[in-house]
């Protein structure tokens, strides 16, 4: 018996839940309603987010996401495979549900920064 699954930490929202494909299919006709769909996990976009577009090693992205590293590597590798099989195969991607909570960042403060301006005065406070 497995535990628990621990929750993906996720930092990223994203704006677009649906992408399609456009055109026409080789020789083919035009691309109409009730094409099929691949649900594409939101802790799958924010492993490809990490790794491909932030261009983290899967070290830092599996600490960011707050998971093993052989968990990033099988998350991100069956988002890959989800991504593949849309393009070949024509398919539209759905980004939806999951196992993941919204992680709370904080700003990134200058080199030096101490929370209080100019040395003098309380210190700052910042919600995200």
């Amino acid at each position: 018996m497995r535990g628990a699954r621990r929750r993906r930490c996720v930092a990223f929202q994203p704006n677009f839940l649906y992408f399609e494909p456009r055109g026409r299919a080789r020789g083919g006709e035009p691309y109409t309603h009730g094409i099929s769909e691949t649900i594409l996990k939101v802790e799958e976009l924010e492993s490809i987010r990490l790794k491909d577009y932030l261009q983290m090693d899967q070290e830092e992205a599996a600490k960011s996401m707050g998971i093993s590293q052989p968990t990033f590597h099988r998350i991100i590798t069956e988002a890959h495979r989800k991504i593949a099989e849309a393009f070949v195969e024509g398919k539209a991607i759905r980004i939806e549900g999951g196992n993941y909570v919204i992680a709370e960042t904080t700003p990134k403060m200058p080199p030096g920064w101490r929370g209080r301006k100019h040395g003098r005065g309380p210190l700052a406070s910042f919600k995200s």
